[in-house]
C-alpha cells in the first residue's frame, strides 16, 4: 500500500469506525461550523434507507423475503427489525424468510452494529418500509378492482375489498405492486401501536433460534469452500513491535504446511490495520499452528516493550491527584470541597483493569482473491469497514470487494474492528484463486486484541448537614480510544467522559468533571458499554459509600440524590455527546431513572431482613439513552466463599420491540457483568499480555452464576423514541455486586476484579 492509499484508508477509518461515539477528527473547521447538526442515524455513515424495494420482495406464491442489513451476534436483530417490517406490511410471520445483507451501506444504510443502535436507529425506517409496501399492495388491488384505495385493506397476507368481500393474496399482487410509486413519508399511514401484531408482543420466535439450537447455523468459523487452505499468524507480542527474524524454513518442513506469508506491521496509529507478523498457510489448522510453533520468531518490541500494568496504575494514581482538563463545571466544587470541615469531606479512588472481549468465537475470516477482486466470508459487526479495509489494502476498488456477513459467535465491540479480515485478504492475495481461512486461536484473541481501557477514577464530595453532597468532583484517568486513530493521543474525547461522568444527573449544586491524561500502550477499543463500565463502578460505589457515611439507607439516599422528577437537557450539564442523539428527543429523565430503581428494589424486596452473611447492593445508570438499575443479593461464608443468590435488573428502553430478546440481553449482561467484576483482568509485563485462555482470563462458570436472575421491564411507552438494549444493563452489575459485598461483610472493594479479596488468610 502506498502512502496515499494508507492516508485514504486511515481517513475512512476516522469517518466510519469512530462514528459510534460521535468522534470527529480531522474535519475542516469551517465545514463544521456551517454544517447543520446531525443526530442519531443521520449522523452515521450511510444514514438510513427506507425503500421497500431494497428491503423486501414477494414471490408469486406469496412468500415474503426481508433483508436483514444488521449483523446478528445474539441481540436478535435479524428477527426484531424484519418483524417490524412484517408487522407494518401485515404479513404472516410464518410466510416470512429473512436473508442477510452483505456489506453495502450505500444500498442499505449504516451497517455498523455498535453502540446499541440497531433498533434505536432503524425501528422507524423499518416501519416505513413495511407500511410503504402495504400501501403499494393496496394500491395494486384497488387498481385491479377499479375501486377507491380507501375501500381496500391489507390483512394477514391478503388484501380485502370491504364492499364485495373480494380478496387477493400478496403473491397475486406482487408484480403489480412493485410497479406502484413508492409512497413518500408524508403519504405513509403507519399502524397505531394498538394495531401491532408482533411488535411488543413477545410471541415471535427468533428467526435463527432452531438452527442455532440444533447446531445448523453458519458462523464465520463454519465456512468450508472447495480447495480451502488454513492460516494462522505469528504476531508481535507487543503492539507496534516488528519482526527481526524467523525460521521460515523450519516452518515449511512441517507436514501440511504450504507457504509462509509476511504481513507488514501497521503504520502510524493502529486503527484497524493488522499488527503484522508471519502467516503460516497449511492444509489444516493443526499443521498451520505447528508450523507457526517452528518459526521461533524474534521481535523488536518497540516503544511499548516496557509497558507494565502495576507501574501504569501508579502513574494513573499520580495523574488523578492533580487538576485535569475540565469537561463540566457547575458552581465551584473544588472550593466548596476545600472549605468543608474534615468530617464532611470524603474521597475515594476506584480501579478497573484492562478487559478482553473474549468472544466465544474468536476472530476468523475466509478470503478468496482472483483477477476480478476479493470475496470475504466473515463474522463482523462492521461490514463496510471490513470492505473498505480490504479494498484499500489490496489496491482494489470497493466494487471489487464482496463481504458476506455470517452469524457472530459474540461480538461485544471486538468484531467491529476488522483487522483480522484484512489479514485474511493479504494472505489470500499471496495464493490467488485459493480460498484462505485465517483463524485466530483463543490465545491469539487474548494476546493480540483491542482492550477495554484500564481506568482509575478519583471522586471527592463535600456533604451537607442532610448528608447529601453539596459538591462533587470526578477526575478520570484512562488511555483513550482516540489513540487508535491519532498517534500518541492521551486526551479522552467528549464521548468517553460523556458516558456516566459528565452526564451525572444528581441534584448537586457544585459539580466538576475532569480528565487526566495518560498514554495508551495497547490497542484501546470500545467494549460492551465502553467507558460506562468504570465510570458507573466509580460513581455508584461512591454513592453507596456516601450513604453509609451519612448513616442512611442506600436506596432512600440514592433517590434523594436523584432529586425530583425532571427532564435534563444534556447540554445544560456539558454533555455534548448524549450517544449522538438529539437532546430534545432524548433528555435525561430522572423520573424514568427513579422508576427503574424502584422496580429493581421491589423485585429484590429491598428492606427485608436478610440471613447472616447476606447483603443487597444497588446501582443504576443512564447509558445509550436507556435507564437501568440492578440489585444483587450475595451470600458470603465466614471463610470468604461467595455465592450470588439473585440479581434483579430493571430497564426502561422506551418502546419494547421484542421483549423476549430484551430479557435475554439483560440476563446475558448480568452474567457478563458479574464475570468482569469477579475475575476479569488483563495485565501486562514487558509489553506482553500475561493471560492466554479461559483458565487465566476467566469467564463466569455455571456453578458461579446467579441462582436467580429476575428481569423487570419498565415503561414501554410506544410514543417515546427507542433506546439501546445490548449495552446498558452491563455497567450497574459490578457496583451492585460490590455494594452487596459491603452490606454482607463490611469490606469495601474499590478495585476490580474481586477475585480473592474476600478470602480470609
Amino acid at each position: 500500500m502506498n502512502r496515499t492509499d494508507n492516508l485514504m484508508l486511515r481517513r475512512r477509518f476516522l469517518q466510519v469506525s469512530t462514528a459510534p461515539f460521535a468522534l470527529v477528527m480531522g474535519l475542516d473547521a469551517e465545514a463544521q461550523a456551517t454544517a447543520p447538526q446531525k443526530y442519531g442515524a443521520d449522523s452515521m455513515p450511510g444514514g438510513t434507507v427506507d425503500n421497500p424495494l431494497v428491503f423486501l420482495s414477494i414471490a408469486e406464491d406469496g412468500a415474503v423475503t426481508i433483508v436483514a442489513h444488521r449483523a446478528e451476534m445474539g441481540t436478535g436483530v435479524r428477527t426484531s427489525l424484519p418483524m417490524v417490517v412484517a408487522d407494518e406490511l401485515e404479513a404472516r410471520w410464518d410466510r416470512v424468510k429473512v436473508v442477510q445483507a452483505g456489506a453495502d451501506e450505500a444500498r442499505f444504510g449504516n451497517q455498523n452494529v455498535d453502540g446499541s443502535r440497531s433498533v434505536r436507529h432503524f425501528f422507524e425506517p423499518m416501519r416505513r418500509v413495511g407500511a410503504a409496501a402495504r400501501q403499494m399492495l393496496e394500491a395494486a388491488a384497488a387498481a385491479r378492482w377499479s375501486v377507491p384505495v380507501s375501500e381496500v385493506k391489507a390483512v394477514q397476507h391478503e388484501v380485502l375489498h370491504s364492499a364485495t368481500g373480494r380478496r387477493l393474496g400478496f403473491g397475486d399482487l406482487a408484480a403489480e405492486a412493485a410497479r406502484q410509486a413508492v409512497p413518500t413519508r408524508e403519504q405513509l399511514q403507519l399502524k397505531t401501536p394498538a394495531d401491532w401484531r408482533y411488535i411488543g408482543k413477545g410471541k415471535t420466535a427468533g428467526i435463527d433460534q432452531v438452527a442455532i439450537s440444533q447446531g445448523q447455523a453458519s458462523y464465520g468459523m463454519d465456512v468450508l469452500l472447495p480447495g480451502m487452505v488454513f492460516a494462522v499468524v505469528a504476531r508481535p507480542p507487543v503492539v507496534g513491535g516488528r519482526l527481526r527474524q524467523a525460521d521460515t524454513e523450519a516452518a515449511l518442513k512441517v507436514p501440511g504446511v504450504l507457504q509462509v506469508v509476511e504481513i507488514p506491521g501497521f503504520q502510524g496509529a493502529p486503527a484497524f490495520q493488522p499488527l503484522g507478523g508471519i502467516a503460516v498457510v497449511a492444509r489444516n489448522t493443526w499443521a498451520a499452528m505447528q508450523g507457526r510453533n517452528a518459526l521461533n520468531p524474534q521481535w523488536d518490541d518497540g516503544a511499548h516493550g516496557s509497558y507494565d500494568s502495576t507501574a501504569f496504575r501508579r502513574e494513573q494514581e499520580q495523574a488523578v491527584k492533580a487538576p485535569g482538563t475540565v469537561f463540566r463545571d457547575n458552581g465551584d466544587a473544588p472550593k466548596v470541597i476545600g472549605n468543608a470541615p474534615a468530617g464532611r469531606r470524603f474521597s475515594a479512588d476506584y480501579f478497573v483493569p484492562h478487559l478482553a472481549h473474549a468472544t466465544m468465537e474468536p476472530p476468523v475470516a475466509t478470503a478468496l482473491v482472483t483477477e476480478q477482486g476479493c470475496e470475504v466470508w466473515t463474522s463482523t459487526q462492521n461490514p463496510q469497514a471490513a470492505l473498505d479495509g480490504v479494498a484499500a489494502t489490496l489496491g482494489l476498488q470497493p466494487a471489487q470487494v464482496k463481504v458476506n456477513v455470517l452469524l457472530l459467535g459474540g461480538g461485544f465491540g471486538r468484531k467491529s474492528k476488522p483487522d483480522y479480515v484484512t489479514e485474511a485478504a493479504l494472505v489470500a492475495k499471496a495464493l490467488p484463486g485459493t480460498p484462505v481461512k485465517l483463524v485466530w486461536t483463543r490465545e491469539d484473541d487474548i494476546h493480540h486484541g483491542y482492550y477495554h481501557a484500564v481506568s482509575l477514577d478519583h471522586l471527592e464530595a463535600a456533604l451537607g448537614p442532610d448528608g447529601l453532597p453539596e459538591a462533587w468532583l470526578h477526575r478520570t484517568a484512562a488511555p483513550t480510544i482516540t489513540s487508535l486513530f491519532a498517534p500518541g493521543a492521551k486526551a479522552a474525547a467528549p464521548f468517553e467522559t460523556g458516558m456516566s461522568a459528565t452526564n451525572m444527573p444528581f441534584q448537586v449544586p457544585h459539580v466538576r468533571v475532569e480528565r487526566a491524561e495518560v498514554a495508551a500502550h495497547a490497542r484501546i477499543g470500545w467494549f460492551r458499554s465502553v467507558a460506562n463500565i468504570p465510570h458507573v463502578f466509580a460513581t455508584q460505589s461512591f454513592v453507596n459509600e456516601l450513604a453509609h457515611r451519612a448513616g442512611q439507607d442506600p436506596l432512600r439516599y440514592a433517590l434523594a440524590l436523584l432529586g425530583p422528577d425532571r427532564k435534563i437537557d444534556p447540554g445544560s450539564i456539558s454533555d455534548v455527546f448524549n450517544y449522538s442523539e438529539s437532546p430534545q428527543q432524548y433528555p435525561i429523565d430522572t423520573g424514568r431513572m427513579r422508576a427503574v430503581i424502584e422496580a429493581a428494589a421491589r423485585g429484590a424486596r429491598w428492606g427485608r431482613k436478610l440471613p447472616k452473611g447476606h447483603g443487597l447492593g444497588l446501582a443504576f445508570a443512564y447509558s445509550f439513552v436507556t435507564y437501568t438499575a440492578t440489585v444483587v443479593e450475595v451470600a458470603v461464608r465466614p471463610d470468604g466463599d461467595l455465592s450470588i443468590v439473585a440479581v434483579d435488573m430493571a430497564l426502561d428502553c422506551g418502546p419494547q420491540i421484542h421483549p423476549e430478546r430484551i430479557r435475554a440481553q439483560m440476563e446475558g449482561a448480568a452474567v457478563m457483568g458479574l464475570s468482569l467484576a469477579l475475575t476479569g483482568e488483563i495485565t501486562f509485563q514487558n509489553g506482553r499480555v500475561q493471560q492466554s485462555n479461559y483458565h487465566d482470563y476467566e469467564v463466569l462458570r455455571h456453578a458461579q452464576s446467579p441462582r436467580t436472575i429476575r428481569t423487570h421491564l419498565v415503561g414501554g411507552d410506544p410514543t417515546l423514541p427507542p433506546g439501546g438494549v445490548g449495552e446498558p444493563p452491563v455497567p450497574p452489575v459490578a457496583p451492585a455486586l460490590t455494594n452487596a459485598l459491603f452490606a454482607a461483610t463490611g469490606k469495601r472493594i474499590r478495585s476490580l476484579p474481586v477475585r480473592q479479596q474476600l478470602r480470609k488468610a
